[in-house]
């Protein structure tokens, strides 16, 4: 799996399963809209969240 993020809209755990795809601990599709910004797919409401960044972007120190 992923990285877990946390969604501070619904106060729960996001897996990431690409660099634009997450599910939520319910089950719910989230799409990335930035690093701090996903879209739940099942809704369409917007959720603010821990950051997603690309695996590109991270650094390895």
């Amino acid at each position: 799996m992923g990285k877990m993020l946390f969604d501070y809209e619904d106060d729960d755990f996001i897996f990431s399963l690409s660099d634009n795809m997450a599910m939520d601990s319910e089950g719910n599709l989230m799409s990335r809209f930035g690093d701090h910004m996903a879209m739940d797919m099942n809704s369409g409401e917007m959720h603010i969240i821990s950051s997603w960044q690309n695996d590109d972007e991270e650094d390895d120190d």
